[in-house]
């Protein structure tokens, strides 16, 4: 019986097609949208992820998030070193700034400042060029998708295509010269800034002229102490502001929602596309129980126990959710796949995204089964036969 239920539903293309398109387009809607949005939070605390060496980050008590700047005090640095518990403490600057092309085009960039001595909080991943370069005068690495996108210019041959930006090439940074020695792979800014890497010293001379220019100081716990007991230790001792790592970026993130309506916006298309394939898949579902009402009332004449009628409907619904939602998620993925790396919006898939949508996808089928079981258990096999 259950494979007469499986053909019943394959023999009928038009239907069969509809449903699992219906379910595919709703599954790729609700993998999508938030799978963008997922990778787009990753942005806000992109540097917090990119810097993974050091265990703590310290900062003024006010700061909220990763681009909440309030610059401190050089001398704070040398407090934190003496706390216990602390193996090192090195600075890092992070702030806006203004990068004069070569074509004379103004660009807003993230840059970045690296202990002078150390290069801790550099790009883990190099594509040309070496952290060590930042030693030379002016020196400068940009991140990839900047160099051959945003801050690429000028003809760059057949067609007049832009030229990305290459090691030698140079431009300015507050009217001061800035050389690229160095392209590097970098998280992309939440406002896609292009984030330029260069040495604490320099950073400060490319910045305006300001007391305080201390953004955040990266501290190493050392192996005997828990970076939890340190960081607290460090907002005792200092008044500063210590986080590890994770819990900055969790702050930056919770900042960054409690201020936004980014997950009601995208809810809100979730939502629809739920609904609308709820309702498409519903009803063409419903079309098809009712087009082949007659064979069930059949079955039951025969004998068939609704138990099994039950089962027969059930693995219709399955069979077209399991197929609309795997056509969904596969282009999800394809997606996914296209937009890595690249500089536009990705996407991010998760285990925890997709079982969400399959369980959203098993309730759209189980209502629309649920709404055609009704009228199933409820057919009198006689008033079929007579009809």
């Amino acid at each position: 019986m259950l494979y007469i239920a499986l053909k019943m539903l394959l023999e009928d293309k038009t239907k069969y097609l509809g449903i699992i398109t219906g379910i595919a387009l709703a599954s790729l809607i609700m993998i999508q949208q938030p799978g963008i949005l997922l990778s787009m939070l990753t942005h806000i605390y992109g540097v917090v992820s990119d810097v993974g060496l050091p265990d703590i980050w310290v900062m003024d008590p006010k700061v909220e998030m990763i681009d909440d700047s309030k610059p401190m005090l050089d001398t704070q640095l040398y407090r934190v070193r003496g706390v216990q518990g602390v193996d090192w403490a090195v600075p890092f600057y992070k702030g806006g700034q203004k990068a004069l092309l070569a074509g004379g085009e103004t660009v807003n960039i993230q840059l970045l400042g690296l202990d002078d001595a150390t290069m801790i909080g550099g790009p883990a991943v190099m594509v040309q060029g070496s952290l060590e370069d930042l030693r030379q005068p002016d020196a400068v690495i940009l991140d990839e998708n900047s160099a051959n996108g945003r801050m690429a210019g000028g003809p760059g041959g057949p067609g007049h295509d832009l030229a990305p930006i290459r090691v030698g090439d140079t431009f300015e940074v507050n009217e001061k010269t800035a050389r690229v020695v160095g392209i590097a792979k970098a998280s992309q800014a939440f406002d896609s800034r292009p984030t330029l890497y260069t040495t604490y010293t320099r950073a400060k001379n490319y910045a305006l002229s300001e007391r305080k220019m201390l953004t955040f100081i990266l501290v190493k716990a050392k192996t005997d102490e828990p970076a939890p007991d340190v960081a607290r230790r460090i907002t005792r001792d200092t008044g500063l502001a210590a986080y590890t790592a994770d819990e900055f970026k969790q702050k930056s993130l919770d900042n960054f929602l409690r201020h936004s309506n980014i997950l009601v916006n995208f809810g809100f298309v979730v939502l629809i596309g739920f609904v609308v394939g709820a309702a498409v898949t519903g009803q063409l579902f419903y079309n098809f129980t009712m087009e082949n009402l007659r064979y069930f009332g059949v079955f039951k004449a025969m004998g068939a126990s609704d138990r099994l009628v039950i089962g027969m409907v059930l693995l219709q619904a399955a069979l077209v959710g399991s197929v609309g939602f795997g056509i969904g998620a596969g282009a999800s993925a394809a997606f996914a796949m296209s937009t890595k790396g690249s500089g536009g919006p990705s996407l991010l898939l998760n285990w925890q995204l997709l079982a969400g949508c399959g369980a959203a996808v098993f309730v759209m089928v189980l209502g629309a089964a649920c709404i055609s079981l009704r009228k199933v258990l409820t057919l009198e096999p006689g008033v079929v036969l007579k009809g």
